[in-house]
């Protein structure tokens, strides 16, 4: 029968014989758990700013772009043709019934005057629905209504870059700020967003009635002319389904035949983002697996030196053999070295690993997220490290004949 108790205490012993050579071996652990704990911080927070910025833009949405133009045979891209209206918006938010809401969008860049401050930011003319559309809400003040739209009404809500810019510590709500020289009365304040996937401060903004913006701020080509718009989709599993239905519609619509091109594109954001969402999930499953050959290379590293170990004290095992000492007491004596080794560096890794996903947040200003998880599985990692890397040294050693040993010099 095995005496573990015996077994562990020779094999503590004989690592506190050795403490150099133990804390150098236990060094390619270290390193590799703190490596992992780190590598996965870094990319579980780099993924969980990707679905902040993601979430910020709304859900199930889909965008509705006007056509590209040709000249000379020369296609200038996709937006540069006006072919979207006010009234396409209000068809598609009536006549497909896949569609939640839908925000038409008129924008452009203007400055912003108040008092002797002034800023300039975009200027977006749209309509109620966009709040709906964008999952925005308001921080403070009343949204704009439909009335404000039928009226042109030079009414503004504001994203609080702007309010800070233009109003510090004042409370801008009910206030006159001039667009274009133009007064508009603030009615409203939208809650912070932050930045989109594309990096853009989505708090510096300005939202007008979208009839305001085309007939007092940036005019149009011709009437009800929009730059874009938004739709919300009722649901994920609505998503194709919306986008087919606004097609069809558009295609009606502007009298496109089949085998003509569409003068719009509808793209699916919703998409576009979950392929962002993705791609942060395989860089921070990447940064792990180049972490983790880090706690291989220690594991080669305990392995090697438990076969100089084994070889140092052969005599000493030779010794074990003669007094009683069976196979399994000699294995299982160089595995719980092994394993000692293993897990005590694992737990320096944990601390060398929390501190350094720390410093890295700090210095580097990115963000890091320590998955309880990841921590769990870097510590059992390095014990099946020493496990596997200790279990050839073990053999070898409870495989030595008895009487060579004895005779070992």
């Amino acid at each position: 029968m095995i005496n573990i108790p015996a077994t562990l205490r020779i094999s503590l012993r004989a690592l506190r014989v050795n403490k150099m050579r133990s804390a150098l071996t236990m060094l390619g652990i270290i390193i590799g758990v703190g490596a992992v704990i780190a590598m996965l911080a870094v990319g579980t927070g780099a993924s969980s700013q990707i679905q902040q910025q993601i979430s910020s833009l709304g859900s199930n949405l889909l965008m509705v772009v006007p056509g590209a133009t040709s000249s000379g045979g020369v296609r200038m891209g996709a937006g540069t043709q006006s072919t979207l209206t006010v009234g396409d918006a209000d068809a598609v938010l009536k006549e497909c019934p896949a569609v939640s809401d839908v925000a038409p969008v008129l924008s452009g860049v203007a400055q912003i005057v108040y008092g002797n401050q002034n800023w300039s930011t975009g200027v977006t003319g749209t309509t109620p629905g966009m709040l709906n559309v964008r999952d925005w809400k308001l921080s403070a003040g009343r949204a704009f209504t439909e009335q404000d739209v039928k009226s042109s009404t030079k009414v503004c809500l504001l994203g609080q870059t702007v309010v800070d810019m233009l109003f510090g510590g004042l409370d801008p709500v009910g206030q006159i700020v001039r667009i274009k020289k133009i007064p508009f009365t603030v009615i409203g304040v939208l809650e912070a967003k932050g930045q989109d996937p594309r990096g853009q401060d989505q708090d510096d903004a300005i939202y007008v009635p979208v009839t305001t913006a085309q007939k007092k701020l940036f005019g149009t080509t011709f009437p009800g002319m929009i730059r874009m718009m938004m739709v919300k989709a009722k649901s994920t599993e609505d998503l194709d389904s919306a986008e087919r239905q606004i097609n069809e519609l558009l295609r009606q619509r502007h009298r496109i035949g089949q085998r003509q091109d569409n003068d719009f594109t509808v793209r699916n954001l919703t998409q576009m983002m979950q392929a962002a969402e993705q791609s942060a999930s395989v860089m921070t499953m990447l940064l792990g697996a180049i972490a983790s050959v880090s706690l291989l290379v220690g594991g080669i590293g305990i392995m090697n030196i438990m076969l100089v170990s084994v070889t140092e004290r052969t005599r000493e095992i030779g010794i074990r053999m003669a007094v009683g000492a069976k196979t399994w007491d000699i294995r299982l004596q160089f595995i719980i070295e092994a394993l000692a080794l293993s897990l005590t560096g694992g737990a320096v890794g944990i601390i060398i690993g929390l501190t350094s996903s720390q410093i890295i947040s700090s210095l580097a200003e990115w963000p890091t997220i320590v998955s309880p998880l990841s921590v769990l599985l870097a510590f059992s990692f390095s014990g099946l490290v020493g496990i596997f890397f200790g279990f050839y040294p073990a053999y070898k050693a409870s495989l030595l004949n008895p009487i060579e040993a004895l005779r070992y010099e």
